[in-house]
């Protein structure tokens, strides 16, 4: 009952606001949007309780019969790691909903925005909910459409409008790979139910060959990076922030490109019979991490520098989940939440603090002017450079052990794991001391001011969650690796090293962090260096051109393409055979024409005419005879 109705609560807000929203207005759309889904959060907690206590594994709640020819029903699941990803969507996003109303103040649609924001939730929370793979993909499908709402909200701009519309193809392409899986997992098992496909594979690891196992799960890879934003479907992640500040923070902290993270651990026991997939996995998220880190530093707007951040923890969960350690990615998928989600709302406050510049070379000195903004982004800043004890250090530690402890070609991956945390310290700290130390750079009339308290409350929610929630799961106490054990169990998962291993490389990782922390302070604070320019900074600023590679290669030739098949195929060759035959009906019929006078005596004459040539035929065909 609780479970139908916490997704009933967001899907209600969503059709009020819908029909009502522009007539609601502002403030009273907001303060709907947010009360639906925080009191889905509520919902959320009080039925999580059934797991802490130990009590329940799991259950299925069925709603309707859906595709009776398919087996599949619209039903939902409700067991620790749904119940987890539904705490993170909801109480994130109910914070993200709160702040809005502060941010999108004096917007004139107002109303649409939390229509969206709803929608957003309701996706999500079909996602994640979901008991089968096609109801997954319902959610998946919904949180693609519904980011492109978000993301060209001010679609009067052409860059947000393009922006959408890139977000859009690049998830369909994704999409693309995950569709084909589930024809092979149907294929393969004659249903798309989580529960019988993971019973079946737990009693039967033969039941599906290698090959198979392998060929599905880097489907689903391909589809998890296309919604997770990882080599080579990244792109679209940097652009999504033409939308307003409080959706980076939804689309980049806790829904959407979580998804793919979410679904590689969902399926892991797929993974698990595919070695080839695992490797393939790890190495995508651990390349994606450096790349994107590496891009993070050369970049000038506040929010792409956190974009790419974005895409690089993503890869550090990739390799985590790659490996099979389901707990150490989806650990992290959780405190990224809380961090990411305080550093986007963060730089949502400095750019409205000064009144909508995003440029870093143009800020500079406001720790004073802004003081509940500087205080809460701090804590988000030592959270993501891996320092102790807050959340980020526990979460990124556990990957890189578990990705340690699989030795062989996975210490490659490890070593990529330390020198991305020393430059996720590097470029994060560039960007507090830019942005708050040195002297001020704005422009004449900029008058910066702190957020009001529906802002500053959620970012202060969130940095309290960013330095204590890393405690859910430490060596002492894995709380949270015992909250998810009834959801992981037909999977043998890695894990840490014993002994003084797992001690050392946190030495090591904690390390690399401070020295890029401390490099930062030296470069930018004490030598007071300004944003640099040219050479390998623009290449870097450019994301190494991969953009205009792809609009040379796939882009560019497309186009042109399709000019072609519209203009010279379609045109001159479908239209043109279909004009042509048409041409030639209308010139028999102006031939025939002048048989049709309208006159009865002509009529006659051929009506005599022809009777007297049918008995001059009968005649010489009977003497014929």
């Amino acid at each position: 009952m609780l479970i139908g109705l916490l997704l009933a609560l967001p899907l209600a807000g969503f059709l009020t606001l819908l029909f009502f929203g522009k007539r609601i207005g502002e403030p009273g759309a907001g303060y709907l949007g947010s009360a639906t889904v925080g009191l889905s959060f509520l919902l959320a907690l009080i039925s999580s309780f059934e797991f802490i206590s130990g009590g329940e594994n799991g259950r299925h709640i069925e709603l309707f019969e859906w595709i009776p020819s398919l087996g599949l029903n619209a039903e939902l699941l409700w067991d620790p790691l749904s119940a987890m990803m539904t705490l993170v969507v909801t109480g994130v996003g109910a914070l993200i909903h709160i702040y809005s109303i502060g941010y999108m103040h004096g917007d004139p649609r107002f109303g649409r925005f939390f229509t969206y924001l709803n929608l957003f939730i309701t996706s999500m929370l079909i996602l994640v909910l979901g008991a089968n793979f096609g109801v997954l993909f319902v959610g998946w499908e919904l949180v693609g459409l519904s980011s492109y709402l978000l993301i060209s909200f001010w679609f009067e701009k052409p860059s947000a409008a393009a922006a959408g519309k890139k977000a859009f193809v690049v998830n369909r392409i994704g999409d693309f790979g995950f569709l084909i899986a589930l024809m092979l997992i149907f294929a393969s098992f004659g249903t798309l139910d989580f529960t019988h496909i993971f019973e079946v594979l737990h009693d039967n690891a033969a039941f599906i060959t290698t090959a198979t196992a392998t060929a599905i799960t880097l489907l689903l890879l391909v589809g998890a990076a296309g919604k997770s934003a990882q080599l080579p479907l990244h792109v679209w992640l940097p652009d999504a922030m033409e939308g307003p500040t409080p959706v980076s923070a939804l689309i980049h902290a806790a829904t959407m490109v979580t998804a793919g993270v979410y679904m590689v651990a969902r399926t892991g026991i797929f993974f698990e019979l595919a070695p080839v997939s695992q490797a393939v996995v790890a190495t995508v998220g651990a390349l994606t991490a450096l790349f994107a880190a590496t891009i993070a530093i050369g970049q000038r707007d506040i929010k792409r520098v956190l974009a790419y951040s974005t895409i690089s923890q993503l890869g550090y969960m990739f390799m985590g989940v790659g490996v099979l350690g389901l707990v150490a990615g989806v650990f992290h998928l959780v405190t990224h939440a809380f961090f990411k989600a305080l550093l986007f709302l963060g730089a949502g406050s400095v750019i409205h603090a000064m009144g909508g510049e995003q440029d870093m070379a143009k800020m500079g000195g406001l720790r004073k002017k802004v003081p509940i903004t500087f205080a809460t982004m701090v804590v988000a800043w030592i959270a993501i450079s891996g320092i102790p004890p807050l959340a980020g250090f526990w979460s990124k530690d556990e990957i890189l052990a578990v990705v340690y402890g699989r030795g062989g070609g996975y210490m490659a991956l490890w070593i990529i794991g330390i020198v991305t945390a020393g430059l996720t310290a590097f470029y994060m700290s560039r960007m507090m001391f830019l942005t708050f130390w040195g002297e001020p750079r704005w422009d004449e009339g900029v008058q910066p001011h702190e957020s009001p308290i529906n802002m500053t409350m959620p970012l202060a929610v969130l940095a309290g969650l960013s330095a204590v929630g890393g405690l859910i799961n430490t060596p002492f106490k894995p709380t949270l690796e015992h909250f998810l054990e009834p959801a992981f169990e037909f999977v043998h998962q890695a894990h840490i090293p014993e002994g003084v291993t797992p001690w050392i490389l946190a030495g090591i990782s904690i390390g690399a962090g401070v020295l890029g922390v401390m490099y930062a302070y030296r470069r930018y604070v004490v030598n007071g260096t300004q944003l640099e320019e040219g050479g390998t900074w623009e290449t870097l600023l450019n994301g190494y051109g991969v953009d205009d590679l792809y609009g040379k290669t796939i882009v560019a030739p497309g186009k042109a393409l399709s000019e072609q098949l519209a203009f010279t195929a379609d045109a001159k060759v479908v239209d043109g055979g279909v004009n042509g035959i048409g041409a030639v009906v209308k010139r028999l019929g102006s031939m025939l024409a002048p048989l049709q006078t309208g006159l009865a005596r002509s009529y006659g004459v051929g009506i005599l005419a022809g009777a007297i040539g049918l008995v001059v035929w009968l005649i010489v065909a009977g003497g014929a005879v």
